[in-house]
């Protein structure tokens, strides 16, 4: 586990776990949040459905243009967060924090990345009842090991049934996604035999954006995880597919409402393993100040 601690006045740390093992299902990371004092992280866009399954004392909030509202157990659509705004806050809270390719997301929960329309869903909307027997039994485990593998689990069995996407749509999410955002939608239609047309509307309406925008939102992440990294913006533009370092600057402004600079030290970023070879120090964030 790590600490991830503020700038604030006050001394506040996030504590961090990350499971050892991959999950069985294929697309699914997780990690594990806990705050005992009072602190904020930014959400920055990835492009993943985010799953948040709150347990125990339950402190945290969700900060953005809406207001301060109470952050349950919810579901949030691959990019949420885009434009900066958007921040957890918490006091005594604890979650699982799952990471959902959009290619299965709709076996693991039920619905359509589609239907989320880049808000914040309730999960007991999808999950009803159980959720409230997760969360219970999330809360009696005293390890984030064996959270993990309760979580794990979970997403298994809901994962057993038929995926509802395309083959095709599922290969052009992959490919986009191996391609680190750089390839284009016309050859991406040609190769699959499909018209852009048709490419565009079973993409956008199976994982819940479109081709375009995933190709951008993952372009972006890898960007931005270079930099958290350590890497230096202009190196970054350039092997990035960036017309220049200005362009860098104003695709990250656009998903963070802040600068790559600033974006190299976001607590957020610093949880996933591939920006953290780099790093092992105490990053800082500063939350907003209606927060």
């Amino acid at each position: 586990m790590r600490s991830l601690a503020g700038e604030g006045t006050d001394p506040a740390e996030w504590d961090v776990a990350r499971p050892v093992r991959p999950s069985r299902v294929a697309g699914v990371t997780m990690a594990g949040f806990g705050v005992h004092t009072a602190a904020a992280i930014r959400v920055v866009p990835h492009p993943a459905v985010m799953l948040v399954l709150m347990f125990g004392a339950n402190g945290a909030v969700l900060v953005d243009t809406a207001g301060r509202r109470p952050l349950g157990s919810v579901v949030t659509g691959p990019g949420f967060g885009s434009g900066g705004v958007t921040w957890m806050q918490g006091t005594s809270a604890e979650c699982v924090q799952v990471r959902l390719s959009p290619v299965v997301a709709h076996a693991v929960l039920g619905a359509s990345p589609a239907d989320l329309d880049g808000t914040v869903v309730a999960l007991d909307d999808l999950w009803g009842r159980d959720v409230a027997r997760i969360q219970e039994q999330l809360s009696e485990i005293c390890s984030w090991a064996d959270r993990f593998a309760v979580t794990d689990a979970l997403l298994a069995r809901r994962c057993a049934t038929r995926s509802s996407v395309d083959p095709e749509v599922a290969w052009a999410w992959n490919r986009i996604v191996g391609d680190r955002g750089l390839v284009r939608i016309d050859w991406l239609a040609t190769e699959i035999g499909w018209s852009r047309k048709r490419l565009w509307s079973r993409f956008h309406s199976q994982l819940g954006l479109t081709p375009k925008r995933a190709a951008k939102l993952v372009r972006f992440d890898h960007a931005a995880h270079r930099l958290v990294a350590g890497e230096g913006a202009a190196r970054v533009a350039a092997e990035g597919g960036y017309a220049d370092q200005s362009h860098l600057h104003r695709d990250v402004t656009a998903f963070t409402g802040v600068t790559p600079a600033t974006v190299a030290g976001e607590p957020f970023l610093k949880v996933d393993d591939r920006a953290r070879a780099r790093h092992g120090g105490r990053p800082g964030s500063r939350p907003p100040a209606s927060a």
